[in-house]
């Protein structure tokens, strides 16, 4: 190859990798009806009001691995959210976010077999807000998403079994970009 040639591919080459291994998601919760389709839906305003904020750090810089860091402010205070990500997009439908991720995906759905619904095979986190309504709660797991797979981040009401029980979903944040 010619000298300018190899110039010219010089600058392509020092910029950054198309797909950073850190997203950052930032959304303020609003209805699924809103006009604009938005990047972050509550489902029940008494626990996520229109108006809180949403911010998702999802790290996978290291091999094998992936950190996700969700920090709230404005929810509900003294409440505790159980959260996981999912395979379906957040929309004016809960259940469209779809099943829990799961990295070994249990054949049989919904999955409840501890073998697949566990915390080293899904990415789960406990999220609890302080008197203002502030948190942030963060999860690591050894493996990384499938591209495309893990599109939403759900927050779940607690139940009275306590914060880890999942009750119905009470907010959703895209992950995705589309």
């Amino acid at each position: 190859m010619s000298a300018p040639f190899l110039a010219a591919l010089l600058p392509l080459a020092l910029l950054a990798p198309a797909t950073s291994p850190v997203s950052v998601v930032e959304a303020d919760f609003d209805p699924a009806t809103a006009f604009v389709p938005p990047a972050a839906i509550s489902y029940a305003s008494d626990l996520v009001p229109y108006g809180s904020h949403a911010t998702v750090v999802t790290d996978r810089s290291a091999p094998g691995r992936t950190v996700l860091t969700l920090t709230v402010a404005g929810l509900a205070p003294g409440h505790g959210f159980p959260v996981h990500l999912h395979t379906g997009t957040c929309g004016a439908d809960p259940a469209v976010s779809g099943p829990h991720y799961q990295d070994v995906v249990d054949p049989v759905q919904p999955s409840t077999d501890p073998a697949y619904a566990n915390e080293r095979n899904e990415l789960r986190l406990v999220l609890r807000t302080d008197e203002r309504g502030d948190g942030t709660a963060s999860a690591a797991v050894d493996w990384q998403p499938r591209p495309g797979k893990a599109r939403s981040l759900v927050l779940h009401a607690g139940t009275p079994a306590g914060p880890h029980a999942a009750g119905d979903r009470v907010a959703c944040v895209k992950l995705e970009k589309k």
